[in-house]
């Protein structure tokens, strides 16, 4: 089972400029900004997992790891985070 991050909007403070998941984002084009609702957003099918995101948002905690079930590939909500991979291993093959 791996993780995906996923933004909680009334969390995020984009809005005010702060961009740090978006830029600190090792994976290209996996946190983008939502233009319209002026908040980050995670492009799931893209994200590695690595949860540096959830690191640089440490401050305002906006990023939460969440498994995604390997037999369906849909996120699970209602879970706790499994074992979080290393940048080796998120980015190997």
């Amino acid at each position: 089972m791996y993780n995906v991050a996923l933004v909680e909007e009334d969390k995020c403070i984009a809005e005010k400029g702060c961009r740090l998941c978006i830029m600190y984002c090792p994976e290209s084009d996996c946190i983008l900004m939502d233009m319209e609702k002026k908040k980050a957003v995670v492009v799931v099918d893209r994200c590695k997992g690595c949860d540096l995101c959830m690191v640089v948002c440490s401050t305002h905690k906006a990023i939460t790891m969440h498994p995604v079930d390997p037999t369906t590939g849909k996120v699970i909500h209602d879970r706790g985070a499994g074992e979080t991979a290393g940048l080796g291993q998120a980015y190997a093959g």
